[in-house]
């Protein structure tokens, strides 16, 4: 996740993050890098459960270093990822060279793709720190195919001053976008984060 981190109205959010100077160390953290093969094998799997079964175009938002579109590439995916950091993007390019992934800079609730449309919409802890989430989903929800899907993946981080988009506060925001949606609760398996978590992380996979 590499955007703006600023207050959706439920909640104080931290200081602007430098991600540019972010990037260097970004790929340290378990679920960032996925350099551990626990860790990797946890989220390719957990993919290989999102994504389609054949081969699709994603689009991935808040892309970061790319650490997710390399496993969506590796599962057969043409992948399409957007960050506003410049320096995570160049990561990305280099993480992913030789593969079908092209990486773009830019916002990820208006993301520069022209027109084009996605089988999947993958954004990973990204919603949240966006000023305007619902009109984000509603433009995301406009960039798939028929019978395409958005995979979102959040939660709720912190004790004393939490912040993030809780679950039911997301199905709300989805209910008028999509059909079908199912909930993965995320925190109660460490391998995703290479360690045990105590907060609310989930996953969302909303059908067009």
């Amino acid at each position: 996740m590499s955007e703006r981190i600023t207050t959706d109205g439920d909640g104080t959010a931290p200081a602007p993050v430098d991600w540019d100077a972010r990037a260097a160390d970004f790929d340290d953290e378990p679920d960032h890098g996925l350099r551990d093969p626990l860790v990797r094998a946890a989220w390719a799997e957990r993919l290989r459960r999102w994504l389609p079964g054949r081969p699709a175009d994603v689009l991935d938002l808040g892309c970061g270093t790319g650490s997710l579109s390399l496993l969506a590439a590796e599962q057969g995916h043409r992948v399409t990822g957007v960050d506003l950091s410049e320096a995570m993007i160049e990561r990305a390019r280099a993480k992913l060279a030789g593969r079908d992934a092209v990486f773009l800079p830019g916002d990820a609730a208006r993301p520069p793709v022209a027109g084009r449309r996605f089988d999947v919409v993958l954004v990973r802890h990204v919603l949240w720190a966006l000023p305007d989430p619902a009109d984000a989903l509603r433009h995301w929800r406009s960039l798939l195919r028929p019978s395409g899907r958005l995979v979102l993946v959040e939660g709720v981080w912190g004790t004393v001053t939490p912040v993030g988009i809780p679950t039911d506060r997301l199905l709300t925001l989805l209910t008028p976008l999509t059909g079908h949606t199912r909930v993965e609760r995320l925190s109660e398996d460490a391998r995703l984060w290479g360690k045990e978590v105590g907060d609310e992380r989930y996953a969302v996979v909303a059908m067009a």
